[in-house]
């Protein structure tokens, strides 16, 4: 999200609602059956009797990246803390954001960095960041050619598909390619004309020579034999903060036992990850993905462990944060670093039970 649409989606919420209910209805079409997601929750008897809070969450795309968020709707685990959860799913951090902003959503999962430009827009009612769930980018490289001993190198004079301009997978693959020598100016060109949910169809359609997609999008078009993945873009960094939870600051303030509860959750599902194995974890988020096998899902489970993409606790990494700023400043999408502790509250992980 570039800084300039920030902005304008700042204004846009203030005026009022009407966006933030046009997504939902959006959202809530393409959800099946994702939008309320309870329908896939083991509920207790106890539970089931006791009077839920309902709270509703927008996450920025539906990925195997986030099992650990489906774990914890699975295994009930917000139910043992009294909420109830109404799941919908965006289309980017940009929508996810404008949700927030304009009240439709109480809370959002997307990148911090959207969290960073409403911040440094100096709005009043800022979004905070309270828990962490990724602690690497979820996007995996894909070739269109077979290539058993990939370096960076290769992908010199082709042409990528790495997301939209201002999205932190597109500033952290151009972070990768500066790491490993390639000058984005003059070796590569980047499409970025290509909206997130669209890329794995034009890579397909032979629009590019590589391609950034999350899972199980990457490992499904190589089972299609539409391309090869040939590497992890999130292997290639240090730990980063990448994909966080926020609500308006007056939200926080407001419902801090709310906020408290849900992050108990995530940590729940944070723990139960480290202690199952790709097979079981499959299998517990199972029906949050109707339209992959069993088979494609525990690969792709496996592939997120073996890159050790999930926190082990829902506190946010100062230092995973200054690397996103350092990752958005080579970007050329950040003017003004925001403050961690402005930005953050790490005080309900904290005291996560």
């Amino acid at each position: 999200m570039s800084k300039k649409i920030i902005a304008i989606m700042v204004l846009v919420a203030i005026l009022g609602g009407v966006i933030g209910f046009l997504i939902g209805l959006g959202v809530g079409a393409i959800n099946t059956p994702n939008s309320t997601d309870t329908n896939v929750t083991n509920v207790s008897e106890t539970n089931e009797k006791k009077e839920l809070k309902e709270i509703s969450v927008m996450e920025v795309t539906r990925s195997i990246f986030y099992a650990p968020q489906y774990v914890a709707l699975s295994q009930g685990f917000f139910e043992e803390e009294g909420l109830k959860i109404d799941l919908t799913t965006g289309s980017g951090a940009d929508s996810v954001m404008t949700a927030v902003l304009s009240n439709q959503v109480d809370i959002g999962f997307a990148g911090p960095e959207a969290s960073i430009y409403v911040y440094n827009q100096g709005s009043t009612d800022y979004p905070k960041v309270f828990a962490q769930l990724t602690k690497r980018d979820g996007s995996f490289l894909v070739s269109r050619n077979k290539n058993d001993d990939f370096k960076w190198t290769d992908v010199k004079k082709s042409v990528i598909i790495p997301g939209r301009v201002g999205g932190v997978p597109n500033m952290t693959l151009q972070y990768v390619l500066r790491q490993n020598g390639i000058d984005i100016e003059k070796d590569v060109t980047l499409d970025t004309s290509i909206s997130f949910d669209l890329m794995a169809g034009a890579f397909s359609a032979g629009n590019a020579d590589y391609v950034a997609l999350f899972e199980p999008t990457a490992s499904a078009t190589e089972k299609a034999n539409a391309g090869y993945i040939v590497a992890s873009i999130g292997a290639q960094t240090e730990e980063v903060t990448y994909t966080t939870y926020f609500a308006t600051s007056s939200y926080v303030n407001k419902n801090g036992d709310v906020i408290q509860s849900f992050t108990n959750a995530i940590n729940k599902g944070l723990k139960w990850v480290q202690n199952h194995t790709a097979e079981e974890i499959a299998d517990a988020i199972a029906g949050y993905f109707p339209d992959t096998d069993r088979e494609l899902l525990i690969k792709v489970v496996q592939n997120y462990i073996d890159i050790d993409s999930w926190n082990t606790t829902p506190v946010v990494s100062e230092k995973g944060f200054n690397l996103l700023q350092t990752i958005m400043e080579q970007a050329g999408q950040l003017d003004k670093r925001a403050s961690f502790s402005e930005v953050v509250d790490n005080s309900f992980a904290e005291k996560v039970k």
